[in-house]
């Protein structure tokens, strides 16, 4: 259990501790009032090819860009 000056003054070091798992007690004075824990967000892999078939590209994105879109990307 930790004090709320506590959690403020070590915030990362308290983060850090809730992502490998711990349960982190805030409490004011004595008396708990939050518990700070980790998520546990599943990342998914990146799977190659799969917006395969989704986007098309023409012959229009060949084309050269008319002048005025060409000042917008001209600092």
């Amino acid at each position: 259990m930790v004090t709320v000056h506590e959690a403020k003054t070590n915030l990362s070091r308290l983060i850090e501790r809730a992502e490998h798992g711990e349960e982190i007690i805030i409490a004011r004075r004595k008396t708990p009032v939050a518990k700070l824990v980790g998520l546990h967000v599943a990342v998914q892999a990146r799977k190659f090819g799969s917006m395969r078939g989704q986007a098309r590209v023409t012959n229009a994105f060949f084309e050269p860009l008319p002048a005025t879109e060409l000042e917008g990307w001209e600092g």
